[in-house]
């Protein structure tokens, strides 16, 4: 089963059960939700959520996102990585982690 995820904060996670969808503003601004290999997951805590607190990461099976899923380069650091162009739908997360 072929998985991504995503770090959120516990907070943004409990709005998307309430409202049925995960969305977060990088979708309106950037036109995709940033998600990550399981290898990438250390470098993503590191360079972004350093020092923040009340975080979770979503584990994501790619076959039930339904929304267009691109992995592409992020030129900032020369890596691919996976992107959902879209909403993420509550099915697709089969877990949650706090971290």
């Amino acid at each position: 089963m072929p998985i991504i995820y995503h770090i959120t904060t516990d907070a943004a996670w409990n709005l998307a059960r309430e409202v049925g969808k995960y969305t977060v503003p990088s979708l309106k601004d950037e036109g995709f939700i940033h998600c990550s290999t399981k290898e990438q997951v250390p470098g993503v805590l590191e360079r972004y959520f350093k020092g923040q607190s009340n975080l979770v990461k979503l584990t994501i099976e790619k076959s039930k996102v339904t929304s267009p899923l691109i992995f592409e380069l992020a030129g900032s650091i020369n890596e691919v990585f996976p992107h959902i162009h879209g909403p993420i739908d509550l099915d697709s997360v089969i877990s949650v982690e706090i971290i």
